[in-house]
C-alpha cells in the first residue's frame, strides 16, 4: 500500500527542519537531523515545556484510541503519524480488539523508512502505511479504502497535525472532505496547538519556523472547535489536551506545571 519499497533509497531533505523529526527529537528519539535539533532548541528557548507538550499529545492519542476501541470502533485512519514511538496507535487499539484495522499516513519520507515498525500488528487485524499529504484527501481516501471498509465507522485521527496547515491551504475544507467520506458513527480525533495562553512567545515561534520553511498556524479555541461543526462532541468536549479523560492513561510528568497551550477533542459523526 505504500507504493514504495521502505528498504529502497529514500530522499530526505535535511536542509530544513520537518515537524515529524522535530517531534521525534522532543520525544527523545534518534531519527532526526541537526537541522531538526537546532530548530527544536530554538523552540525550547521560547517554551521550555515543548517536550512535555509533545508527550501530552502522544498520551492523548493513547487515551482517545483506548476510549474509541472500548466503544466499538474497529477502524482507524491516522494522518500525520510521525516516526513510530511505542506504543503506537495500532498496539493500543489491537490490545482492546485484536481485529482492529489501522491505516497510517504521513508525508515525511523518514516515516516511510520506519514504516515496518507500524506494520507489525495482530494476525486478526491489519496495519498498513500510506505515503501521502493531508492536503491531498483524495489520495488518502483512495489508499485507505484498500484496507478500511468505508461502509463501517472509522476514527479519523489528526493529532498535532493541523497546526501545520494554514487556512490558505484549506485546513477546515480538508477535514470536511475527509469526514464526508466516512459513514455515520465515525469519529474525528484532534489535538491542536494554540496561542491563546502564550501570544507573545507564539508570535516569535511562528516567525522562527516560517524563516526555516515550516508553517505554524496556531488557532484559537473557537477556530479549533470549528473543525467539529456538525459532529457530536464526546464529553468533556473541547478541553486542554491532558484534561480529556485522564483516567484512561498515566499522567505525563510536568503536565500540571503550568498551562499546556493546546486543545483536544473527539467528535462523533451523526
Amino acid at each position: 500500500m505504500t507504493g514504495q519499497d521502505p528498504t529502497a533509497a529514500i530522499e530526505i531533505d535535511t536542509s530544513r527542519p520537518h515537524p515529524a523529526r522535530m517531534y521525534d527529537w522532543y520525544l527523545g528519539g534518534k531519527d532526526n537531523y541537526p537541522v531538526d535539533e537546532e530548530m527544536g532548541r530554538q523552540m525550547l528557548t521560547l517554551e521550555p515545556r515543548v517536550p512535555v507538550m509533545a508527550r501530552v499529545n502522544r498520551a492523548f492519542m493513547h487515551r482517545a484510541t483506548r476510549w474509541l476501541a472500548r466503544n466499538g470502533v474497529r477502524q482507524f485512519l491516522d494522518i500525520g503519524t510521525g516516526i513510530p514511538t511505542e506504543p503506537n496507535l495500532h498496539q493500543i487499539a489491537q490490545s482492546v480488539a485484536p481485529d482492529t484495522r489501522v491505516v497510517y499516513c504521513d508525508n515525511d519520507p523518514i516515516v516511510l523508512a520506519h514504516a515496518a515498525a507500524l506494520l507489525r500488528g495482530t494476525p486478526e487485524g491489519a496495519t498498513e502505511y500510506l505515503q501521502a499529504d493531508v492536503r491531498d484527501p483524495a489520495a488518502i481516501v483512495e489508499g485507505a479504502k484498500r484496507v478500511l471498509d468505508f461502509g463501517r465507522p472509522v476514527a479519523l485521527s489528526l493529532v498535532a497535525l493541523l497546526h501545520f496547515v494554514p487556512d490558505e491551504d484549506g485546513a477546515h475544507e480538508v477535514v470536511g472532505r475527509l469526514l464526508s467520506e466516512l459513514p455515520s458513527g465515525s469519529y474525528l480525533v484532534m489535538t491542536h496547538a494554540t496561542a491563546d495562553f502564550t501570544p507573545e512567545e507564539s508570535a516569535v515561534a511562528i516567525e522562527k519556523l516560517k524563516a526555516a520553511g515550516v508553517t505554524l498556524a496556531l488557532r484559537s479555541r473557537e477556530e479549533f472547535t470549528r473543525f467539529f461543526d456538525g459532529l457530536e462532541l464526546v464529553d468533556p468536549g473541547v478541553d486542554i489536551v491532558h484534561k480529556w479523560h485522564p483516567e484512561l492513561g498515566e499522567p505525563v510528568p510536568g503536565q500540571d506545571d503550568g498551562v499546556i497551550p493546546g486543545y483536544g477533542a473527539v467528535g462523533r459523526k451523526p
